[in-house]
């Protein structure tokens, strides 16, 4: 019963994630902590976190690593399979679709339409986790007394570090970490 519920569960969000990975953050939530209770809102902002660390789509990584806990190798399978059918379905046929019929307006008209959707949906994904992050819950009502200055600090200097620089993910990733590490060695509360 529980790879069905896998599979099921990563269909749909392979059906529904338009925009790709960050657009599917929002489904996946929805299902592996909201629906099913499989994560906690925290465990979901640590798989983000090491699907980003890892190659490969967040969805995928996000749908082995979920099946890996619920069904262990067997439910990894199941989970990226369901996770991965609709949209290798729906890519042939858009690509035939495409190709056929690339030079109508309304082929064009509707991939202009998806732009906004799948905008919306990354931020409200994005909104998410930065709220998780500095406030320590991931939807409204937030208050400024549950405000994280440690992660604000952090927060706002990868952004300036990102901009100004622009380095490699990983070398955020992995200063932000060890600097983490090193201040919780030293005994300075985060």
């Amino acid at each position: 019963m529980i790879y069905w519920q896998l599979f099921w569960s990563f269909i749909q969000i392979g059906l529904f994630s338009f925009g790709g990975g960050y657009a599917a953050l929002p489904l996946i939530q929805k299902q592996v902590v909201t629906v099913h209770g499989w994560l906690t809102i925290q465990e979901f902002s640590d798989v983000v976190t090491i699907s980003q660390m890892t190659p490969g789509p967040i969805s995928l990584n996000a749908a082995s690593f979920v099946g890996t806990r619920i069904g262990g190798v067997a439910g990894a399978v199941v989970a990226t399979v369901g996770n991965v059918l609709p949209s290798l379905i729906i890519v042939l046929t858009l690509a035939w679709f495409y190709f056929r019929y690339r030079s109508l307006k309304v082929m064009q008209g509707a991939l202009y339409g998806l732009r906004p959707a799948v905008v919306a949906l990354i931020a409200s994904a994005g909104l998410a986790i930065l709220f998780l992050a500095l406030f320590g819950k991931a939807e409204l009502p937030i208050s400024s007394a549950d405000i994280s200055w440690f992660a604000v600090i952090m927060f706002v200097l990868a952004f300036i570090y990102v901009r100004v620089k622009k380095p490699n993910p990983i070398i955020i990733i992995a200063l932000s970490g060890g600097i983490t590490v090193l201040l919780g060695l030293i005994g300075i509360p985060i």
